[in-house]
């Protein structure tokens, strides 16, 4: 028989604590979604093209690399004191198509200023990158990338991507996506008064 004097439990006592319990799982979620949130809302202030490699500032992977027509051999090397703009692009690559005009505008604008272009063809027929140079008109030399060894070095993972290296030999600055014409001018001008 119960003891009369003893304290007596709430009756919704008994289910405090498995109650409580429900509440960890919905914490949770909401703490996930506020960090993701936070995450996000950090990201749109950045724009994704314009990326900040560990490369930027280290020095450019030196490569030489046969031009597409079989012709030369260029050498990054051999390009010290001069701003190279290094694009990685291909025949299939729509957005390749997209940013040519850029190229191009850049081109005709600074070719004579002591930046080189140089086209580096990314897993892609020679035959189908030679009629995609005769079909934009490219005016900058074309390069073969045989196995991709050069894109690996400079840790290409997908095209069109652009790199500006400084006179130094130094990577200024890496676009992913198609370039903008205000990206890559910029970029070419920090590289130029670097050089200079």
């Amino acid at each position: 028989m119960p003891d009369p004097d003893a304290p007596r439990e709430h009756p919704t006592r008994f289910g405090a604590a498995p109650s409580r319990n429900r509440w960890i799982p919905a914490l949770a979620v909401v703490a996930v979604v506020g960090l993701l949130a936070t995450l996000f809302g950090f990201g749109l202030r950045h724009d994704p093209a314009v990326l900040q490699p560990a490369m930027n500032g280290q020095a450019a992977p030196a490569f030489q690399l046969r031009t597409l027509d079989g012709r030369n051999d260029i050498s990054l090397q051999k390009l010290r004191g001069q701003v190279v703009v290094l694009n990685f692009w291909a025949s299939w690559c729509g957005d390749c198509r997209v940013e040519h005009s850029t190229l191009q505008e850049a081109f005709d604008r600074y070719r004579d200023q002591k930046v080189v272009f140089l086209g580096v063809s990314f897993e892609d027929q020679d035959s189908a990158a030679r009629t995609f140079a005769s079909e934009m008109g490219v005016g900058w030399p074309l390069l073969r990338d045989p196995g991709s060894a050069t894109a690996i070095d400079y840790g290409v993972s997908g095209v069109p991507e652009t790199f500006v290296i400084g006179p130094d030999g130094h990577i200024v600055g890496k676009t992913s996506g198609p370039v903008a014409y205000s990206t890559l001018s910029s970029q070419i001008a920090k590289a130029s008064s670097e050089g200079s």
